[in-house]
């Protein structure tokens, strides 16, 4: 428990240090399909209310689809140690699709590859003594590749006088998004674009039956030096999960 303590008050601090970004990357999505038929959900959220809806279904032995919807509605302080009266108002809709291949391995492992597209908005006001001061908005579209790895490697944790089997994971994703129909103050400004890349690791614990609860821990790096399309906001996540009809087995 340390450890996942250590590593959910390091996120806090990320995010709470934080520089403004039009751009709220939704949690990368780690199905860990295994066979034919198998469904798997989640939902997830973290301190930034950035939350996301996510589901893949295994079309083939091989072969998975994968959709998420995330959103996000936050009113707050400008700046951690800033004044109250000094506020920001920001919105985030965004969806992805993708397509990809998984393959479980003699040791039990899995490995998955996707490719996607995502699209959305993104809207920030900022208000000062309560006047608005300035109005950033425009459109996102992303495109995305992504590789998925579930480690063999697991433990039981125990507290509460429960057993709870843990299990871990990893992802990298790499995306390139554009930020077009940018305006601020409605004037129209110029296209940004950014290539991001988003490494991670997740927990799991099971819960109960198929349910498991998880935490992605990870960081954002845009590649491109960017004003209003950057690597501003964390990638930490807290959430619940799901599989139906996959292989048993720690995954």
């Amino acid at each position: 428990m340390t450890v996942v303590l250590r590593l959910t008050l390091l996120s806090v601090l990320i995010g709470l240090s934080s520089c403004s970004s039009l751009y709220f990357p939704p949690p990368p999505q780690a199905p860990l399909l295994t066979q034919k038929g198998e469904f798997s959900g989640g939902l997830h959220t973290n301190f930034s209310q950035n939350t996301a809806l996510q589901g893949a279904y295994a079309l083939g032995d091989h072969i998975g689809v994968q959709g998420s919807a995330s959103f996000l509605r936050s009113d707050k302080k400008q700046s951690f140690f800033g004044s109250r009266n000094n506020r920001k108002y920001e919105e985030h809709n965004f969806g992805e699709v993708g397509l990809g291949y998984f393959t479980r391995m003699q040791d039990q492992r899995v490995l998955e590859f996707y490719g996607g597209y995502g699209f959305g908005d993104g809207k920030r006001t900022e208000r000062r003594e309560g006047a608005t001061t300035q109005t950033l908005e425009g459109n996102l579209q992303k495109y995305y590749l992504q590789a998925n790895f579930s480690k063999k490697l697991s433990k039981t944790w125990h507290f509460f006088n429960h057993d709870w089997p843990v299990s871990y994971g990893m992802a990298l994703r790499a995306s390139y998004v554009q930020l077009h129909d940018f305006k601020i103050d409605g004037k129209p400004q110029e296209m940004e674009d950014n290539v991001f890349l988003e490494p991670i690791s997740f927990t799991r614990i099971s819960v109960l039956g198929p349910i498991q609860f998880q935490m992605i821990s990870g960081s954002n790096f845009g590649l491109r030096s960017r004003k209003y399309l950057k690597a501003a906001n964390s990638v930490f996540q807290l959430g619940i999960i799901v599989n139906l009809g996959g292989q048993e087995g720690k995954r």
